[in-house]
């Protein structure tokens, strides 16, 4: 029978004996850990050379000898020679050592698991006396992959210190979401929700999970931002995981930069998760690449609020930009404007998505000259994503509008 335990080698002496690809192989968990590393074999492959340089650890060359295992921790033999490793063995069991033998999991007194991490958890499989190691290293992808997604129970029972993730949602779709993004919200004791993002995974959240909304929409934010960064801080410091969730990514027109400013100023440990920004993954959904080559060789990104500003206005006459407005349904009047006042051309095309990613996703195709107009006949409201230039044309990358030869060049 095998009994399961958690080793601590950090500063620990483990000595490994034979410099061949399994010991290469294994080798790398040790010196993560910090473990106080000796190599002990006549000579170093090509991949243990690499590894030993790397990390900087001691190597000696010559062959084992019982004494080398006395102040040990821990003993790993992997010769390829299944006598010397039995030999091996045989001295760290007179020295009370636990050995790992490579040769035959059974003759030695210690085996390595099949591991996987997701964030602080560490989850090792073996077979009992290492009978079907192939059998542990499957198990261990399927809970590695199921730990990724989030679809197991992940959140910490005992409170530590408090920290606080801002995690960009995407678009909308749960799928869209990160597999870190997925981890850190089975983690949270506490999540801080905007109104768009992916929501429905708030639903798969243990009961006691407290889920604060603080979702904004156009005219109305009920929760100011102080007071949003206020809170993030409280429950970080009174011990508790906290999760930002957002649509799209933190960094874009998400007011994460604020709250990481925060977080840091009081003291607070945060990281930044990022998510597919809407700029890309809201056109894309409506079959529109914002770069194409022939097309478009360049991106430019506004906000609707606000005035027009001048770089906007030079992409709006680009005819080799994209332009892609976020909240910009309100301010569309404004933004066709400038784009004639600057020069674009009234046939230059212009697409408004609604509601990317989602069933309800909507696209209105239309021109700077009919752009007004026909979002009104349409009935556009937010969430919209307004792409203007060339690659907003219909049927763009059917086989007929595909660019010439010459403007590939």
């Amino acid at each position: 029978m095998t009994t399961m335990l958690g080793l601590s080698l950090t500063g620990r002496r483990v000595v490994f004996v034979g410099g061949g690809a399994v010991a290469a192989r294994r080798i790398g968990r040790f010196v993560e850990e910090g473990a106080d590393i000796v190599v002990i074999a006549p000579a170093l492959g090509d991949e243990m050379h690499r590894a030993v340089r790397a990390a900087g650890l001691t190597w000696i060359a010559r062959e084992a000898r019982e004494a080398d295992v006395a102040d040990a921790w821990l003993v790993h033999s992997a010769t390829g020679i299944r006598s010397v490793d039995d030999i091996v063995a045989g001295w760290c069991e007179s020295a009370r050592v636990f050995c790992v033998n490579t040769s035959t999991g059974s003759h030695g007194s210690a085996r390595l698991t099949a591991e996987t991490r997701a964030g602080d958890v560490v989850v090792g499989v073996a077979s009992d006396a290492g009978i079907d190691p192939r059998r542990a290293v499957r198990l261990r992808d399927a809970i590695g992959a199921a730990l990724r997604a989030g679809s197991l129970p992940l959140r910490r029972r005992r409170r530590a210190g408090g920290r606080v993730d801002l995690v960009g949602g995407g678009p909308g779709p749960a799928d869209l979401m990160t597999v870190r993004g997925r981890r850190l919200l089975a983690e949270a004791d506490v999540v801080v929700a905007d109104r768009l993002g992916p929501t429905d995974v708030l639903g798969e959240l243990d009961p006691d999970v407290q889920v604060i909304d603080v979702g904004k929409c156009p005219g109305h934010h009920p929760v100011p931002q102080d007071e949003i960064n206020a809170l993030l801080v409280a429950h970080a410091r009174a011990g508790r995981r906290v999760v930002r969730l957002k649509g799209g990514d933190p960094f874009v027109y998400g007011r994460g930069g604020e709250e990481v400013a925060a977080c840091l100023a009081a003291g607070v440990a945060v990281e930044v998760v990022p998510g597919l920004t809407s700029v890309v993954s809201v056109p894309q959904a409506a079959g529109i690449p914002v770069t194409h080559r022939g097309v478009a060789a360049g991106l430019h990104v506004a906000i609707g609020q606000g005035p027009v500003t001048d770089a906007t206005r030079a992409a709006l006459a680009d005819d080799a930009t994209t332009t892609v407005v976020l909240m910009g349904v309100a301010a569309l009047g404004r933004i066709v404007a400038a784009a004639r006042e600057a020069g674009a051309p009234a046939d230059r095309p212009v697409a408004i998505v609604e509601r990317g990613h989602t069933a309800q996703q909507r696209t209105t195709r239309t021109t700077l000259e009919r752009a007004v107009a026909d979002a009104a006949t349409a009935g556009v409201s937010n969430p919209a994503v307004i792409v203007i230039g060339d690659v907003a044309r219909a049927g763009l990358l059917l086989p007929e509008h595909r660019p010439t030869e010459a403007a590939l060049q």
